[in-house]
């Protein structure tokens, strides 16, 4: 849970612009106490220990992920000025996979103890409040409705995360991408598909819990190798649906004028000075935005 609180709320931050990132990060602790107590309904000393663990984990995560972050995204900015390829938009995503990993590999030990307490009304409660996340899933990414209907939904998802990133698209700009977008995947099935698979790996592993030494360790292993248990079949889609949206997103680069592609640079170098104040601002707490 601090792993889920704390990857959660850093793509909150990060999808919310460097106004949101610079405001929240200080703020991580407050919100993934709220989080926790609404995905289990903590007890006060359950609570009081989670906002202990979860300090220091936002501590280490300021002090030693930050300045990390800064430096990946200034290899993202090189990139991109060079003009980006699908084995360019590969490798970032994979180095933000890895980077995701670290958080995992960090709070696995204080998680594992943490859910080793659980009693198993609060695990009913979990369960529940990720059946609500699932429907929630199921209702946002239109995957109930007629494949025309998600089809159209991706592209205003697409055409404005480009916009956010770029700025204003041309009209010739726009005509193309939705071209392009045409072939991809459907792929937000495969991911509920692997929601639900992670979920059910999860209950599995907790009732496990009591046998602490086993439990941790494998805990460890289901966070870092979140990608481990799909189905031959759910690997191999899920790996050409990432394979596509590569080539998708280094043939719209193709497209962007000078104008965007400065915009695009300056939106990760400001994304690269806050990582380096916040790691500046907060060294030796975690409070404070």
């Amino acid at each position: 849970m601090m792993f889920r609180a704390l990857s959660a709320l850093l793509c909150a931050l990060l999808l919310g612009g460097c106004s949101m990132l610079r405001v929240g990060y200080g703020q991580l602790d407050t919100v993934a106490g709220w989080m926790a107590h609404d995905y289990f309904e903590l007890e006060p000393v359950q609570r009081d220990a989670f906002n202990l663990r979860f300090q220091r984990l936002h501590q280490w995560h300021r002090r030693e992920q930050l300045p990390e972050y800064a430096r990946f995204f200034g290899d993202v900015r090189d990139r991109v000025q060079k003009g980006m390829r699908s084995e360019d938009v590969q490798w970032m995503v994979d180095g933000i996979k890895s980077r995701f990993a670290a958080i995992a590999a960090r709070a696995a030990p204080d998680a594992a103890e943490l859910l080793a307490d659980l009693t198993p009304a609060q695990v009913d409660t979990l369960r529940k409040r990720f059946e609500a996340d699932n429907r929630k899933f199921i209702r946002e990414h239109r995957l109930d409705q007629p494949q025309a209907a998600r089809k159209q939904a991706q592209q205003r998802r697409l055409l404005s995360q480009i916009r956010d990133w770029v700025g204003p698209l041309s009209a010739e700009q726009e005509t193309r991408i939705i071209a392009l977008i045409q072939p991809l995947p459907l792929s937000e099935s495969l991911r509920h598909e692997d929601r639900l698979r992670r979920q059910k790996e999860f209950f599995a592993l907790l009732e496990q819990r009591g046998n602490r030494a086993a439990f941790a360790p494998r805990l460890r292993d289901w966070l870092v190798s979140w990608e481990h248990g799909r189905s031959p079949e759910l690997a191999r889609n899920m790996d050409d649906a990432w394979r596509k949206r590569a080539e998708f997103y280094a043939a719209v680069d193709k497209l962007l004028n000078p104008e965007q592609r400065s915009h695009l640079t300056g939106r990760l170098q400001d994304y690269i000075e806050d990582f380096r104040e916040l790691a500046a601002r907060g060294s030796g707490t975690s409070g404070g935005a």
